[in-house]
């Protein structure tokens, strides 16, 4: 299938994004970056980190929300049911687990709003949604870990709460790079704008915060 087939089947229209974003980092845990990790996405995890540092910066100096997620699971994996049955390897973000820490410079500052999950999306169990509509958001950049699951999550359920979502492939990372891909693709085509770094900096330094 090609872009073009997408499109002449009624997807992939534009989605013009609004004048009061915020940025959602999802899930930037150590548990991905570090090669001793058996979560461990590879390099391109390690280049995302440092794509996340990079958006975060620029969405400070813009004075936008900065909205961080963190995975939180009981020891015995209760409390995220059946997902922790489905994927055992939620234990690597268990009671005093090191892999379920900040990746150095991705972690909430004074002022940035700090979600705890145990589920994939960013708003499933959470009360994100409130706390961007208090904000006045109507745009909502977004980078994290892993693109295939908890990113494309809550990059779907950001456009089911009625934000527009900007998907920031440089800020994303997986563990394979065709599913990488095929994620970015499939998002981009059903419930996201693609963004670079590049353009995601050019949008923010734009924006004006009242």
């Amino acid at each position: 299938m090609s872009v073009d087939d997408y499109a002449g089947a009624g997807f992939g229209a534009g989605l013009t994004p609004g004048a009061r974003p915020a940025l959602l980092l999802v899930d930037p845990a150590r548990a991905y970056t570090d090669p001793g990790s058996f979560l461990y996405a590879g390099p391109a995890a390690v280049r995302a980190a440092e794509a996340m540092r990079a958006l975060m910066a620029a969405a400070r100096a813009a004075g936008i929300p900065v909205v961080v997620t963190r995975v939180a699971i009981a020891a015995d994996g209760a409390d995220a049911g059946v997902f922790f049955r489905k994927v055992p390897g939620l234990r690597a973000f268990g009671p005093g687990s090191p892999l379920a820490e900040y990746v150095e410079g991705l972690a909430p500052q004074e002022g940035d709003v700090e979600v705890v999950k145990q589920y994939p999306s960013a708003y499933f169990g959470t009360d994100l949604v409130a706390r961007l509509r208090e904000r006045g958001v109507d745009t909502v950049l977004i980078g994290g870990f892993s693109t295939s699951g908890c990113v494309r999550a809550s990059t779907l359920d950001t456009l089911q709460n009625g934000f527009v979502p900007l998907v920031v492939t440089d800020a994303c990372g997986d563990r394979d790079a065709s599913v990488q891909a095929a994620n970015l693709f499939d998002m981009g085509q059903k419930m996201a704008e693609l963004w670079s770094l590049d353009t995601a900096s050019r949008y923010l330094a734009g924006v004006s915060v009242p």
